[in-house]
């Protein structure tokens, strides 16, 4: 890296002192002094390390070697790079910056040469395909069309099965479609009314494990306040479909959790939300901190957290903040906290559950939830702000008891959509998740093994943005699209 920051940044401040003492005089008072602009990461980078290591990462400049590398995008790198700029690489005439840059600055320079790796290394990172046939570890497969953009999608959220073989599907805009084969047959009748502002709308829909015996159906969606349509929050619901007459109807809806009208607000981002039963009883779901990450941290408000009732709505009496374990307030519903914006669900076959939530400008994760735990929104991250300045550093102090993320995605792939696959397709995939994501259009398969990541891959990438990704029960791997609004489908070859 070269010098020119640090005399940049001195020779910056005394002009502005000038100025200032110029102002003071000329107008007889003291002047308020104007804070600081955050760091914008883009000109750090340039201004400070693209003299040595290229704009783009190529180097060449001074002997250094390209950043532009598989093995040097590796999440295993990442103290590495941090701690080299940091430091300094005295034996190869790199200085440290750890004097002249702070901590979350630094991470911010690794963030930014992680959008440039990936930049360059996208496609190189793509299945390979040979006359329809695409080939990745393990396995081979063609994608098909199920749902095609004349179906009536319309930014279509969540896709499940009923026993009968018939599919479900969400629009973002409100309408709950039945299909069956390659065709949308009807619309539900009487799904409650959602709002349908930014990110939100009507969201997830899930059937009970043991819908053949009760025939629950569980929704999440934005509900707008009574007294005020256009303020909204995620509620949870479930009801029961009567398919007997001409067209089918919701009926029977059970509150399963929704919060206080005064938690209501116009905010159009991060509702979260997906849901996930664990067989012995009990539902899960989550929640996104609404745009408010403080809340997040709160365990009397409802942003930012997983929760855990009974299938009824009421609450476990083990849950982590229940019963005599709520000292201040604590919300009795919530398992986990300290989350942005979780979009992604699931059981693995390994009993564990996991989840996928988007962070700021890079640090998506994907985490194993674990009863009580905080996982650190929005005190540390793995990302930036989307002004292209530093947030901060994404490992916890000694005196900050979070949980760690299995993965984390350097860019955001914006990750939506999360499942295990069963079979009987894809054996060679068996018990692995695949994880969608918006920002990517890309579907990742992830092995996981004893609380670490074993293998990554991309098995779908450039067909749109991926909003869901559910293995169907023919073994197949769904793929929900937005931008286009279709549904694609993995058949294994063999």
């Amino acid at each position: 890296m070269t010098k020119p920051f640090a005399f940049l940044i001195l020779g910056t401040s005394a002009l502005l002192a000038c100025s200032n003492a110029a102002l003071e005089a000329s107008s007889g008072e003291k002047k308020p002094e104007r804070p600081a602009a955050p760091t914008n990461v883009s000109r750090l980078y340039n201004e400070t390390c693209s003299g040595c290591h290229g704009e783009n990462g190529q180097g060449g400049g001074a002997g250094t070697k390209s950043f532009l590398t598989v093995e040097k995008f590796s999440q295993d790198t990442d103290k590495l790079f941090f701690e080299t700029i940091k430091n300094g690489r005295k034996e190869m005439g790199m200085e440290a910056f750890g004097g002249t840059l702070s901590d979350p600055e630094i991470w911010a320079l690794v963030v930014h040469i992680r959008e440039m790796q990936y930049r360059s290394l996208r496609e190189s990172l793509g299945p390979k395909q040979e006359n329809g046939v695409f080939t990745t570890n393990r396995a081979k497969y063609t994608i098909e069309t199920v749902l095609d953009t004349d179906q009536g999608l319309k930014t279509p959220w969540s896709i499940a099965w009923l026993p009968d073989g018939k599919g479900l599907i969400t629009n973002k805009s409100g309408e709950l479609l039945v299909f069956e084969g390659s065709k949308v047959v009807s619309q539900v009748q009487g799904i409650p009314k959602s709002l349908d502002m930014g990110q939100g709308g009507l969201m997830e829909v899930s059937p009970h494990p043991d819908y053949a015996k009760n025939g629950w159906i569980y929704l999440s969606y934005t509900e707008p306040l009574a007294t005020n349509p256009q303020v909204g929050f995620t509620k949870f619901v479930r009801g029961k479909i009567d398919f007997s007459g001409e067209k089918p109807v919701w009926k029977d809806q059970q509150t399963i959790f929704q919060a206080k009208p005064e938690e209501y607000v116009n905010s159009g981002i991060h509702f979260g939300s997906r849901i996930a039963f664990d067989g012995k009883g009990h539902v899960y779901f989550c929640l996104g901190e609404r745009g408010n990450g403080p809340l997040a941290q709160d365990l009397t408000k409802p942003n930012g957290k997983t929760y855990r009732l009974n299938e009824d709505g009421t609450v476990p009496s083990d849950n982590p903040f229940a019963g005599s374990n709520a000292s201040k307030g604590e919300l009795a519903a919530v398992w986990t906290y300290g989350h942005r914006n979780p979009q992604g669900l699931v059981f693995g076959l390994d009993g564990k559950l996991y989840e996928t939530e988007h962070a700021p400008r890079g640090g998506d994760e994907l985490n194993e939830i674990v009863k009580g735990s905080n996982y650190g929104w929005p005190v540390v991250s793995f990302g930036i702000e989307y002004n292209d300045s530093p947030h901060s550093v994404p490992w916890p102090d000694a005196t900050q008891n979070f949980k760690m993320p299995l993965l984390r995605w350097l860019p955001s792939i914006a990750a939506c959509g999360l499942d295990v696959v069963k079979g009987p397709m894809f054996a060679g995939w068996k018990g692995d998740l695949v994880a969608g994501g918006l920002a990517g259009n890309i579907v990742q398969r992830v092995r996981i093994k004893d609380g670490k990541v074993l293998e990554t891959e991309t098995v779908v990438l450039g067909m749109g943005r991926v909003r869901d990704v559910q293995c169907g029960p023919d073994g197949a791997i769904y793929v929900v699209l937005n931008d286009p609004n279709k549904v694609v489908k993995l058949i294994e070859q063999k």
